[in-house]
């Protein structure tokens, strides 16, 4: 069984390359050969990420069953809205393809790394005050 720091790392090892990739196709052409095949490695990342991270249990915040916190609810947000942009772009349906990868971007992203962020500078600055 993998530890928690191990997991972390495997996440940020897969998350990190996925917000370089996501950038991208955010700020390039759209429908393109390269969009499409960046768009697939980007959908491949955050569906292993959305995985991975429902291993990895909640460190801050009230838990459920003792492992599950609010962030994995985004956990289960990448892992319904990847298949749906995925669906979406193979039958041309462009504005809920759009709409799912802005969202994934956005929320799973931007929202995930800042509020991990400010719950682990929260944590840690309760143990410096502790003396811990």
């Amino acid at each position: 069984m993998l530890t928690y720091h191990q997991l972390a790392y495997m996440h940020l090892a897969i998350v990190l390359p996925a917000f370089v990739l996501g950038t991208v196709l955010m700020i390039g052409g759209k429908g393109t050969r390269w969009h499409r095949r960046l768009g697939a490695v980007y959908l491949l990342l955050m569906l292993l990420t959305g995985v991975l991270t429902l291993f990895m249990p909640a460190t801050v915040g009230p838990r459920v069953l003792n492992h599950f916190g609010y962030l994995h609810s985004l956990s289960l947000l990448t892992l319904v809205t990847v298949p749906t942009a995925y669906w979406a772009a193979r039958h041309h349906r462009v504005a809920l393809h759009s709409s799912n990868m802005i969202g994934l971007y956005v929320g799973g992203e931007a929202y995930a790394s800042a509020s991990a962020g400010s719950c682990s500078y929260r944590r840690c600055s309760r143990k410096r005050r502790s003396g811990r």
